[in-house]
């Protein structure tokens, strides 16, 4: 993770940023680390201590599933999550939030 980011930042907005990165489809937690990495040029380099814990969060309220598969090339199994119709919908208004909010910021920084 950014040096330089707010752990409280990050606490408070790693569900959409999860949800965000899943929307693309199915995909194990070093995927999900490298998507995140190379979407934000860097900005976000999760570690399994805070990634894991998170995706469990959001399996145990309905927003995703996973599924155990065999590695490709014979390795350990991964674990696969999914977006579900419910993480769709909290996807969405977690998106609408942050707009309504980003345009609340900008007003705030306009008005100097």
């Amino acid at each position: 993770m950014n040096q330089n980011l707010d752990p409280n930042l990050l606490k408070g907005n790693l569900d959409f940023i999860l949800l965000t990165i899943l929307e693309e489809g199915e995909m194990y937690g070093l995927e999900i680390i490298q998507e995140a990495q190379i979407r934000t040029n860097g900005y976000f380099d999760f570690k399994e201590g805070s990634l894991y814990p998170a995706l469990h969060r959001l399996t145990q309220a309905g927003l995703l599933t996973s599924e155990f598969r065999e590695s490709d090339l014979g390795g350990p199994r991964r674990k696969y999550y999914t977006l579900t119709q419910k993480g769709q919908h909290s996807l969405a208004k977690k998106r609408s939030d942050w707009k309504q909010f980003s345009s609340a910021i900008d007003q705030l920084k306009g008005a100097r």
